[in-house]
């Protein structure tokens, strides 16, 4: 079935476009599904789940930072200084207390 595209009108090279868009959206689905079982095949085959060496996630994992500043009044509650302030920082602030008065 092959279309000449000369004569075509611009609605339908427009609606030709947007099936081979479509088939290769979906090419490349199938194409990154075949190389998910291949790749998980391969780390069966080492007596490994694709998760295992991946990661848990697949993704780096973050490190925190060390804690600068503990809740007097709790000391399992540490903050770091960087990122959004937990709410007993922001009460002991409002308190009248520095940051100075939180640190570790």
């Amino acid at each position: 079935m092959a279309k000449t595209l000369e004569k075509m009108s611009l609605e339908e090279l427009k609606a030709h476009r947007k099936e081979v868009d479509a088939a290769i959206v979906n090419f490349e689905k199938r194409k990154k599904q075949e190389a998910l079982i291949a790749a998980q095949k391969a780390a069966q085959e080492h007596g490994f789940s694709l998760d295992e060496i991946l990661g848990a996630k697949g993704a780096k994992t973050k490190v925190k930072g060390a804690p600068k500043y503990a809740n007097p009044a709790d000391a399992s509650q540490t903050w770091t200084g960087r990122g959004r302030q937990p709410q007993w920082i922001k009460d002991a602030l409002a308190a009248g207390k520095s940051l100075d008065d939180l640190a570790i």
